[in-house]
């Protein structure tokens, strides 16, 4: 076996990287597309994709005004699921699931999926009905959901805090199996590779400033590389979702709001689920690299930052350590913040608009992650074929109008 001196290898780790082939082009923009998206994250990329695999539309242009994946993308905690309550929000977040067990073969490419399983507690008696009414709802669904005794949580679970004095006494948990985590970060970079390879330009460094209105039809965008043209723009812009919006004269029903996470020091594999507390708001899970990954609620105000509050750090830290009191000698290592878009039903909204040519990706708030390629694929059925697809029809701009909301909240209480 050759033998490298630590000098060599230095050199080497540095040559070795000139010269390499760039994963995506960086192309200046095109006067013209057929479809514009605005919005480089996941649900943009995940729509250019399929715009392109499924639909054959590849004179596309995602538009990003910093770099991919640098948004809510990079800003998450990579927790997957589809055990959601209501028939229309279990359809949309089961075909992502599917969707993201196939998704490494599919783009070639590594998005580091482990289905290691989502525990949901119940703390009293209140939750024990809520997680039994969500299981039933589930089965009905096809979606696997199963219930878990505190026996049981301890032999999955064995550093889980049982005790009879503990503050936040355990009495059941439902478990969804298939959940589980992915790579953020490869999720992005394995649809812009893939939506690159189809011909989809991808603009990074390019912020749209205005949307172009013809009477009631989109004609394109203005960017600060230059004036865009195109007869279908889609935005997809999570917490800048109502910003960009009304660029084109659209108010919606959505509201922004911090969300934090952060993560510890690196530690030895100690725990090989996702667990997670509504009632005690806060979830961990353990990274490949050996790091608690934690989070816990939206901050309770609306806001652009990426930083967050205190407060909220000082509540999850205190509430996963009376759940699990030896991670009180772990040191947090980072901490950053989202912002996420909620509508007031915590639905999302994947719909055409009034504005002909113009459709809306948003208000996944909390849930954003998980139905990445669900998402994608969806709306770029509803761009390509100018109507819904039946998993995103129920998510339409008009329920607001017409009161046929689809209350989440239950769901989506903690940001996971």
């Amino acid at each position: 076996m050759k033998k490298y001196s630590i000098f060599s290898l230095a050199r080497n780790a540095l040559g070795f990287h000139e010269g390499w082939e760039q994963a995506w082009r960086s192309p200046d923009p095109k006067p013209a597309y057929d479809v514009i998206i605005i919005g480089g994250g996941g649900h943009g990329l995940a729509t250019a994709h399929y715009l392109a695999k499924e639909h054959g539309i590849t004179n596309v242009a995602v538009i990003e005004k910093g770099w991919l994946g640098g948004g809510n993308t990079g800003r998450n905690t990579t927790i997957i699921r589809s055990n959601y309550l209501w028939d229309e929000s279990a359809a949309i977040y089961e075909k992502s699931l599917k969707l993201y067990e196939g998704l490494s073969q599919e783009l070639n490419y590594n998005i580091m999926l482990s289905q290691r399983g989502v525990l949901n507690l119940a703390h009293n008696l209140h939750d024990l009905r809520e997680l039994d009414r969500r299981i039933n709802a589930n089965r009905l669904n096809g979606v696997d959901s199963e219930f878990l005794n505190p026996v049981q949580i301890k032999e999955m679970v064995p550093i889980i805090n049982m005790g009879e004095n503990a503050r936040f006494p355990i009495l059941g948990a439902s478990l969804q199996r298939r959940g589980g985590v992915a790579r953020h970060d490869a999720i992005a970079w394995g649809l812009a590779r893939s939506a690159d390879s189809r011909g989809v330009d991808i603009l990074q460094q390019c912020e749209v400033t205005g949307i172009l209105r013809d009477g009631g039809k989109v004609t394109g965008v203005e960017t600060t590389r230059g004036t865009i043209k195109a007869p279908k723009v889609a935005i997809v812009t999570a917490g800048h979702c109502s910003v960009v919006a009304d660029m084109a004269g659209i108010r919606l029903p959505v509201n922004s709001y911090p969300l934090q996470a952060m993560v510890s020091e690196p530690v030895k594999p100690i725990i090989n689920c996702v667990v997670m507390s509504n009632a005690v708001h806060v979830y961990v899970s353990q990274s490949d690299k050996g790091e608690l990954v934690l989070g816990a609620g939206v901050d309770g105000y609306n806001g652009y930052t990426q930083r967050g509050s205190l407060h909220v750090v000082e509540h999850q830290l205190a509430s996963l350590c009376e759940l699990f009191p030896l991670f009180s000698r772990l040191r947090i290592m980072r901490q950053w913040a989202g912002i996420v878009d909620t509508c007031p039903d915590a639905s999302p909204i994947v719909s055409k608009t009034p504005v002909e040519g113009l459709y809306i990706n948003c208000g996944w708030g909390t849930g954003g992650f998980k139905s990445t390629p669900g998402s994608g694929w969806v709306f770029a059925h509803t761009i390509a074929r100018d109507e819904p697809h039946p998993l995103n029809a129920p998510f339409n701009l008009d329920r607001f109008t017409s009161g046929a909301l689809i209350d989440e909240h239950g769901a989506a209480a903690v940001a996971h």
